[in-house]
């Protein structure tokens, strides 16, 4: 049953709908049939666009499709949307009628190149973090594209087909019967994927100039969002270009070091993020990949749509992003066997032997989390020492199911057709190569920065940061860095929004002094 409160702000939300949106239901004797009819009557009580009809097709558990202006369709939820997934279906109404946040028209022309016919299925957890950005991503494009078909899947009512697919870990988006992409994934990964996959429309490619800035800024993050805002008080023409709003801090959980902020969580401060932004003339370019950098009198920057534009001043803040292991099997079982997310795919093995890698304060957090569901967890740390904080470290080795694997090489993922067997890793004290039986591997070694389209560019240290001066300078005039992709120490949320605002300020200085 819905709140009162929740009725109340989803009445607001859906004043902006103009067009009837309906929740086809189908019949089902599932003992939670009654639930979701009652969360769908809820929704319809919120707008007096919205209806529920029944449809003549019967199905083994809860499971509805939308329909709009009394046509289906490409959007079903098979389960209860609830949890995480409350938000998707909300936003999929909202997009039925073009109501939502769409991507701009660039984005849309791609998405409706796609070839078809696309029938996609996302298995999800409602208690997964990672999942709604999958999910929201395919249900628009399948209400963009005429002929592309996406279904939320709960895979709680659905036990033997995740046992038959194989799928250890979610989101899991399935094709065919074939795992198409599994984690974390936003819009761009994801209709990148699909354009090699099924293919485009033929089409003469066309390059798109989009002019010439003041500033342009590379990464939406908390640097680049403040680069961007201190640019545009400063009444520079300013563009943003990103791959997602928000950058990596969208993936944090929770936020207790943002000075004057108690307590805060990653998804809420990169919306702020994006409204501070919003009240400012700032071009915001998001689902963008930058291609090539070229510096010059001005620096050109070619996106991997095909657009183009030209900066009197770059400033760098691309973030960093998750590690890899780089070690044989690891792409080859990725959503079937290893994963990055111990929050999301944790509940997959349970009862099971897992193995997390990295001995900083996010591996050990991990393995302490994991121990409380797995039959057993093994640390693995290259070092001869954890790097975690002690007091986490005394948790983990207090814990009966766990133990503390030092100075080890990861080496290999060994698996098979039902997933990952072993890893086998080698001992750095004597060269003797080792091997551990686990059905699970949780990937915790920290982040790399996202650097590799500057590395002929500007100079870079040897882990891939931006080498910069006092004032957010980089070795070439006229570009800049600011945030964790730089030399810069301490990778946090508040140096990185400093750091962002004087790159800006840097930036503005020098093209005064040009003027």
């Amino acid at each position: 049953m819905l709140e009162l409160e929740l009725k109340e702000q989803l009445k607001s939300v859906f004043q902006k709908l103009e067009n009837p949106v309906s929740f086809v239901v189908s019949e089902s004797t599932h003992a939670k049939q009654a639930e979701l009819l009652e969360m769908l009557n809820g929704l319809v009580d919120c707008s007096p666009l919205l209806s529920l009809r029944m449809n003549e097709a019967s199905t083994d558990f809860p499971q509805f499709q939308l329909e709009y202006r009394g046509k289906l369709t490409g959007v079903g939820f098979k389960g209860i949307p609830g949890g995480h997934e409350f938000t998707s279906l909300v936003l999929a109404i909202l997009n039925a009628d073009q109501k939502g946040k769409l991507p701009d028209q660039h984005l849309i022309e791609r998405i409706k190149n796609l070839k078809g016919e696309i029938r996609l299925e996302t298995y999800v957890s409602l208690s997964c973090e990672n999942c709604p950005e999958v999910v929201q991503a395919l249900n628009l494009m399948s209400l963009l594209h005429d002929n592309f078909h996406h279904s939320m899947i709960d895979g709680e009512f659905v036990e033997s087909d995740i046992k038959r697919l194989g799928i250890q870990g979610v989101p899991s988006v399935i094709h065919a019967d074939k795992l198409l992409s599994s984690g974390k994934a936003s819009l761009l990964d994801l209709l990148e994927k699909l354009e090699a996959h099924f293919g485009v429309k033929e089409t003469t490619p066309k390059k798109r100039d989009l002019g010439i800035y003041d500033v342009v800024i590379l990464g939406s993050g908390p640097a680049g969002a403040s680069a961007a805002i201190y640019s545009a008080r400063k009444g520079l023409k300013t563009a943003i270009i990103a791959e997602k709003v928000g950058g990596q801090v969208k993936d944090t959980k929770g936020i207790e070091n943002l000075i004057s902020q108690k307590y805060t969580e990653g998804p809420k401060l990169a919306h702020e993020l994006m409204e501070h932004m919003r009240d400012y003339p700032i071009e915001v370019m998001e689902h963008r990949r930058v291609k090539t950098v070229e510096s010059g009198a001005m620096t050109h920057i070619t996106l991997e749509s095909g657009e183009e534009l030209d900066a009197k001043s770059l400033i760098v803040a691309t973030g960093a992003k998750w590690r890899n292991l780089n070690i044989l099997g690891e792409k080859e079982f990725l959503g079937r066997g290893v994963a990055y997310c111990p929050h999301c795919d944790g509940p997959y093995f349970k009862g099971k032997d897992i193995a997390v890698v990295g001995g900083g304060n996010s591996g050990v957090e991990a393995a302490i989390d994991l121990a409380a569901i797995v039959k057993s967890v093994t640390l693995f740390e290259f070092m001869p020492e954890l790097k975690a904080d002690k007091v986490l470290v005394d948790k983990l080795m207090s814990l009966p199911n766990a133990r503390i694997i030092k100075n080890a090489r990861t080496a290999e993922v060994v698996g098979n057709s039902e997933g990952v067997q072993a890893l086998q890793y080698e001992d750095r004290t004597n060269g003797e190569m080792k091997s551990v039986e686990v059905a699970g591997i949780f990937v915790q070694i920290g982040l790399v920065p996202n650097s590799s389209f500057m590395k002929d560019v500007v100079e870079m240290n040897k882990f891939g940061e931006i080498q910069i001066d006092a004032k957010c300078r980089t070795n070439v005039p006229g570009i800049y860095a600011a945030g964790d992709v730089t030399t810069v120490p301490f990778k946090q949320i508040i140096i990185a929004m400093g750091e962002g605002a004087k790159a800006g300020l840097s930036s503005f200085e020098d093209l005064m002094m040009k003027a």
